[in-house]
């Protein structure tokens, strides 16, 4: 690994990809096909920034959306795993929404994921869950991290498309200059996010 992880403030990285087909396991062919062959659970929550969207397959979460309507929250997993069997079941999930709701009042949204991810995608993300609660990273520092100086840009790509919010952090990664950078789920949240966690970006 390049010793920029360790100037961008991250520990060891012997372990960076140990878990990472368990961690980030849905197949590009099934993903590909909209999710074909895959049972799917889900459940949609109150939280903090409006509702939350909880998805899962067997292997992990699939995906973790923040939105303020339950229809479009719905509309977009459907849309994304058109070929799959979704089911609206809370219950099913009653271990992993118990996870995300200490995440709100301190706790770490350590849950296994079934993502779908190019290599880069799945480099960034690795390192986003590394990320101190309560500290930021920008995304020229992540870039340096992993040995690619000039790709802050691919860095903020792959952030925006992140499909778990909360447990892929995306949230505390902001620009250089200390302004808050975009976030898929609306900046106001990203900035909620982090003065919630207690972290301080220079403006």
């Amino acid at each position: 690994m390049n010793p920029a992880l360790y100037d961008a403030g991250y520990g060891s990285p012997s372990r960076l990809y140990e878990r990472a087909g368990a961690q980030l396991g849905m197949t590009p062919a099934s993903y590909g096909h909209g999710g074909r062959g895959a049972l799917i659970h889900y459940a949609i929550v109150d939280c903090p920034l409006g509702r939350l969207l909880v998805a899962s397959t067997e292997r992990g979460v699939c995906r973790i959306s923040i939105g303020s309507n339950d229809r479009e929250l719905e509309r977009d997993l459907i849309h994304e795993f058109s070929s799959a069997r979704i089911t609206r079941d809370a219950k099913r999930l009653a271990t992993t929404l118990a996870v995300l709701a200490a995440f709100w009042n301190g706790g770490t949204a350590d849950l296994p994921l079934d993502i779908r991810a190019t290599a880069f995608q799945r480099e960034v993300w690795e390192l986003l869950r590394r990320i101190p609660r309560g500290t930021t990273r920008s995304y020229s520092a992540i870039a340096r991290a992993l040995g690619r100086p000039r790709g802050a840009r691919a860095v903020a790509r792959a952030c925006a498309s992140n499909p778990a919010a909360l447990v892929v952090p995306c949230h505390r990664v902001v620009r250089e200059t200390g302004a808050l950078g975009g976030y898929r789920w609306g900046v106001a949240r990203k900035q909620r996010l982090l003065e919630r966690e207690g972290a301080v970006v220079s403006m």
